[in-house]
């Protein structure tokens, strides 16, 4: 039998569809019959998400606390850097007023967790070599809004994904900003997001 493009088009779409429906029942299944965490483990996971909540700038309220970086910045790259990317000066100079506290809320965050905060102090710094780009892109990308298209960095600077590109990000950019759009199709909570962060800090 020989279908038109139409055709083909609509059976690949289906055949994607039902694909797509048996991942999810599959996913739902495996949640089901996953065991309830033991008394230990809910303490340890209200300790992570307490680490988060008091490490999170502006917490639940970075939407109403935000600030949009003005359109007319990191709109055109303009200085070549020594590795040959252009970049907004401009720009570049807003984001770095604010990378340092964000790299020390990162920092303060895996302070507070007994499973690092026990590690010798060389390890420490290893694990948060590894992982403090990775949290603040996470923490940049659970604040994408879809609405106006932006992150929020470090609770307080909503950006487009231009500006951040040219502010000295590149290609980064467009992958949190991917990222964030994924995540805000699940609405992660505090937890989830903790949990998350845990994970990128100790297997880095």
């Amino acid at each position: 039998v020989v279908l038109d493009d139409s055709k083909r088009v609509a059976k690949r779409k289906l055949i994607e569809e039902n694909r797509e429906r048996r991942r999810k029942e599959e996913m739902i299944k495996s949640l089901q019959h996953r065991p309830e965490p033991s008394a230990e483990e809910w303490e340890l996971i209200h300790v992570v998400t307490e680490a988060h909540r008091s490490t999170n700038a502006q917490g639940s309220h970075w939407k109403q606390k935000r600030k949009f970086l003005p359109e007319d910045i990191g709109q055109s790259p303009m200085a070549s850097m020594p590795d040959g990317d252009k970049v907004d000066l401009e720009a570049f100079s807003e984001f770095t007023k604010i990378i340092t506290p964000a790299i020390t809320r990162v920092v303060d965050f895996a302070k507070k967790l007994p499973m690092f905060s026990e590690l010798p102090c060389e390890d420490q710094i290893i694990l948060l070599k590894g992982c403090c780009m990775e949290i603040m892109s996470l923490r940049a990308a659970v604040r994408y809004d879809p609405e106006s298209e932006t992150l929020t960095l470090s609770g307080e600077m909503a950006v487009k994904r231009e500006q951040l590109k040219n502010g000295g990000l590149g290609v980064v950019s467009d992958a949190i900003f991917d990222l964030g759009k994924s995540l805000s199709a699940f609405n992660l909570d505090d937890t989830e997001v903790a949990l998350l962060q845990a994970v990128l800090l100790m297997s880095s």
